[in-house]
């Protein structure tokens, strides 16, 4: 009985409560409802401005970190860490293509990553799909004194360079000649002479069609392809020069051989700064940045360098091991280095049946080992794809220079080798 009355009460209470309620926005005037509204549509515009606030906030965080690595980038100093992240790939990922007859000596990847020029001592290019891993266009040999045939190389290619907007292609050989080709057609364009020995390194600067040689003469030329002219000589070094690179700014570095030393040569002075470091041939270099440049010399060391000091930043000896009976080790000769554009992630090549994957330290000043990818061959030829995703090795049974050695199992081929990437977290990475 008590629970019907306390029932009974509760429904009348609600009843007055709506009651209460229904007099109240009856009671609203029609001035006072305007002014509710209006602060209601106040605080509505208040939490759309603040969540604009936000996402503008967010935006400007990216466009700065965008600017601040664009203003690095062009100082020379910017150093994205990705080596950590790079998973050591295994023999079944690696794509093996083949096509030449003799060792490979160099290749370049296309500006889009879409494809790939190799060269090798049989005087031929090959033009090769990254995505089909199919040739798309073989330019043969050419025989030498033969008339009406299609141009070509008659002597072992030593060096390709493509141009940025992937227009134009370079090749340069022992027979002391550089051709100029359609990138996309692989048609012959022009050819350059003036060189007194064979062409050993070429470079196109970034952003334009100058083209930057150097060869055993000693000798480094600067080109225009565009116009089809030559634009001047710079000379310096003591000994045949083995290797050339360019980035973006109006000047070039070289590997000196046998003379000991890396040279920058800043084309519009006309002066060079000269850096001593490896005790052997100096046969290879690359910049990883307009500030900084890793070499790789036949006593077996690699080395970071920084264009304020003339000194190697960070030396690796031995970077591939020994070789040889006990007591008479040798270091393995490193024929070819690589670095990805404005990271601190390096590859070296040798003979010594590996690629060598490096970490650069903060301000490129120390090398650390990540890890090694099987290959049995000499590798004289390493680049990486401007993403990052794949290295592409030009292997053979010779080093691209010579005949000191043969490996008699190693395929002439190139090795495409997809490099996958696991993001570090900070507690992993500290």
């Amino acid at each position: 009985m008590n629970e019907e009355i306390s029932s009974d009460s509760d429904n009348e209470s609600m009843t007055l409560r709506k009651t209460e309620e229904e007099a109240e926005e009856l009671e609203e005037t029609a001035q006072e409802k305007k002014l509710r509204l209006a602060k209601l549509y106040l605080e509505q515009l208040k939490q759309q401005e603040e969540e604009k606030a936000e996402v503008r906030a967010f935006e400007e965080d990216q466009v700065a970190g965008r600017l601040k690595e664009d203003v690095l980038e062009q100082r020379g100093r910017l150093q994205k860490s990705v080596a950590k992240e790079i998973q050591a790939p295994t023999l079944a990922d690696i794509r093996v293509l083949r096509g030449h007859q003799l060792s490979i000596t160099c290749l370049v990847i296309t500006p889009d990553d879409s494809a790939v020029f190799s060269a090798a001592k049989d005087c031929t290019i090959i033009k090769w799909s990254m995505e089909s891993g199919r040739r798309l266009h073989v330019i043969p040999r050419a025989k030498k004194g033969a008339e009406g045939q299609p141009p070509g190389h008659s002597s072992h290619i030593l060096c390709m360079a493509i141009s940025s907007d992937g227009k134009y292609l370079a090749s340069g050989d022992r027979s002391k000649l550089i051709l100029i080709w359609e990138a996309e057609s692989c048609r012959h364009l022009c050819t350059f002479t003036g060189h007194r020995d064979a062409v050993s390194g070429l470079a196109f600067r970034k952003g334009t069609h100058q083209l930057y040689s150097t060869s055993h003469d000693r000798s480094v030329k600067v080109w225009n392809v565009a116009e089809n002219s030559y634009v001047e000589t710079l000379f310096g070094h003591q000994d045949a020069v083995a290797a050339l690179d360019a980035l973006s700014r109006e000047c070039c570095v070289t590997a000196g051989g046998r003379d000991g030393t890396v040279r920058v040569w800043k084309i519009p002075e006309e002066s060079q700064l000269v850096f001593y470091g490896h005790q052997g041939s100096i046969d290879c270099v690359q910049l990883i940045n307009e500030e900084h440049m890793v070499s790789g010399a036949d006593d077996g060391s690699v080395a970071l360098w920084g264009l304020s000091k003339k000194r190697p930043l960070a030396l690796q000896r031995e970077a591939h091991g020994l070789r040889g009976e006990l007591g008479l080790e040798q270091p393995f000769w490193v024929s070819s280095v690589a670095a990805l554009l404005n990271t601190d992630l390096v590859a070296t090549g040798s003979h010594s049946s590996c690629v060598r994957l490096w970490q650069c330290g903060e301000g490129f000043r120390k090398l650390d080992h990540l890890f090694d990818i099987p290959l049995v061959s000499f590798i004289n030829s390493l680049k990486f794809s401007s993403t990052g995703d794949f290295l592409v090795a030009g292997v053979g049974q010779e080093h691209r220079l010579g005949r000191w050695w043969r490996i008699k199992e190693a395929r002439n081929s190139l090795c495409v080798i997809p490099l996958r990437r696991v993001p570090v977290s900070p507690a992993a990475g500290s």
